[in-house]
């Protein structure tokens, strides 16, 4: 059976030109059923279509029609309630029917609400959804050590419903994204929007990296459990009427569909990858459209628009000098830049001398290329920095040597708690955070150890979780540090300390 046919007469009440009535009788039905009223009479059908916002004068002949209608479509279902008390055979033969929505009724008032959430819906990528994920994951996990099946089942609910968010969420931004890269609006909006979206991208981009890596591995937790143990535990917690296979079917997709956005099995790219390149891609287009917004408005017309208005110039203005002057202004045409150049001896050349008899002048090669002669002046002093290079040498071997001593002081000489530094300069303790932090970025060994060393290969730290849980308290110049208590393991090329 295909999975997405639906019968051919679910929407059919939507055309037309009458299909307001027979919507807002559904409406009228799904009010009521979140009342927990399954059936309605005539009176309480129309009593609801007001309270849905209803207000057109029904009477009975046109309210029953509409139901009969809906009725034929399969979408309500009439039975007769003989509890009430009738004073005619007319009012018993009206009142005594009571409607309420069939399967298929329920299923096409949901399609109708769900595709006015679509309609009215704007996507977004919110870290706070990968956020709470994570850590619905984790609590998954440890109610897989020590929780019930009842946790059990309503944590994988929670962690199935923030997934459906996140993926709806996503696939909405997605469309509205490719429909505002190709928009066409008023400037100013469309650079307004596209620089608060590309805000927004990079935004999430800063965290989305850090949220993924933390599900991937909250997954990999709970898969070492067993995902079919899971949902075994995850059905009796649901304490269903009856065994539902379909059940367990319905969890299984849904957990390799979160499994193919972050960790798939088959080693393919996590679709959440996918995310990311799109995100860096919408960023790089929207920063060159907003690039060219940006020179247009620098430009207020291009040389094409100029060469057009000087035509319509040339048009209207009326005599042959003021075409002439208006040649000249245009395109620069005046007298000789050198005119102005003399003789280096004036008295050599008589004033009245035409310029054919004349002796040359030099002309610059600068003033005909920029419109100006050379001016000679004198040469700048040369600055002496040797004072300069000489502090910026010293100031350089003490700084190495207070790396080198905090590298000597951070020295365990062997394994060692996080705990048994107790007091350190706050200098040196950044230090023993950097080294702490690289140390964290590397995956774990075989033996759970994390290994590494500083880029100048001279520092190699070696951490190990602590065994009993401790919590180390360090004390420094600017506060108090609480943390694990690592096992550490600090080493120099130089020696111990």
């Amino acid at each position: 059976m295909d999975p997405f046919r639906v019968p051919p007469e679910l929407f059919r009440f939507t055309d037309g030109s009458r299909s307001g009535l027979p919507l807002a009788i559904l409406h009228a039905f799904g009010e009521a059923n979140e009342r927990l009223e399954t059936a309605l009479g005539i009176d309480d059908v129309r009593t609801r279509l007001r309270e849905v916002g209803w207000l057109e004068t029904l009477d009975d002949e046109d309210l029953v029609k509409a139901l009969d209608q809906l009725k034929g479509q399969g979408h309500l279902d009439v039975v007769q309630s003989h509890a009430g008390d009738y004073r005619t055979a007319s009012e018993y033969e009206r009142r005594n029917l009571q409607y309420a929505l069939t399967r298929q009724g329920e299923a096409a008032y949901a399609g109708v609400v769900r595709a006015n959430e679509v309609l009215n819906a704007t996507g977004a990528l919110q870290t706070a959804t990968l956020e709470a994920l994570g850590e619905r994951l984790g609590e998954l996990a440890k109610q897989l050590e020590d929780g019930t099946d009842r946790r059990v089942f309503s944590t994988l609910t929670e962690v199935e419903g923030h997934l459906e968010a996140f993926r709806d969420n996503t696939k909405r931004f997605n469309g509205d994204l490719q429909r505002l890269l190709h928009a066409e609006a008023d400037l100013a909006t469309f650079h307004e929007v596209k620089a608060a979206t590309v805000a927004y991208l990079q935004e999430f981009l800063n965290d989305l990296e850090h949220h993924t890596h933390t599900i991937a591995t909250r997954i990999k937790e709970i898969d070492d459990h067993g995902i079919e143990r899971v949902h075994r535990r995850a059905l009796n917690g649901a304490a269903l009427p009856k065994p539902d296979a379909r059940w367990l079917v319905v969890r299984k997709a849904r957990w390799d569909g979160l499994r193919a956005w972050f960790l798939p099995e088959d080693g393919a790219t996590p679709r959440v990858e996918d995310l990311h390149n799109l995100a860096r891609r919408a960023i790089i287009t929207l920063l060159q459209v907003l690039d060219r917004i940006t020179e247009s408005r620098r430009r207020a017309s291009s040389a094409v628009a100029d060469f057009r208005e000087l035509a319509r110039w040339f048009t209207v203005v009326p005599a042959q000098e003021d075409l002439h002057r208006l040649w000249s202004t245009m395109f620069g045409l005046s007298s000789a830049r050198h005119a102005h150049l003399a003789h280096a001896d004036p008295e050599v050349v008589s004033t009245t001398a035409s310029w054919l008899d004349a002796p040359p002048v030099e002309v610059s090669e600068l003033l005909r290329s920029a419109g100006r002669t050379e001016r000679f002046t004198r040469t700048g002093r040369v600055r002496d920095v040797t004072a300069i290079r000489a502090a910026r040498v010293q100031q350089a071997i003490e700084e190495r040597a207070e790396l080198e001593a905090a590298w000597n002081m951070l020295d365990t000489g062997g394994v060692v708690r996080l705990s048994a530094f107790e007091k350190l300069d706050h200098t040196v303790f950044e230090r023993l955070l950097d080294l702490l932090g690289q140390a964290l970025g590397r995956p774990p060994g075989a033996e759970g150890a994390r290994r590494s060393t500083t880029s100048d290969g001279q520092i190699e730290i070696v951490l190990r979780p602590p065994r009993n849980g401790a919590v180390a308290r360090l004390t420094t110049t600017s506060g108090v540090f609480r943390g694990p208590d690592y096992e550490i393991e600090i080493s120099t090329t130089g020696g111990g300390a």
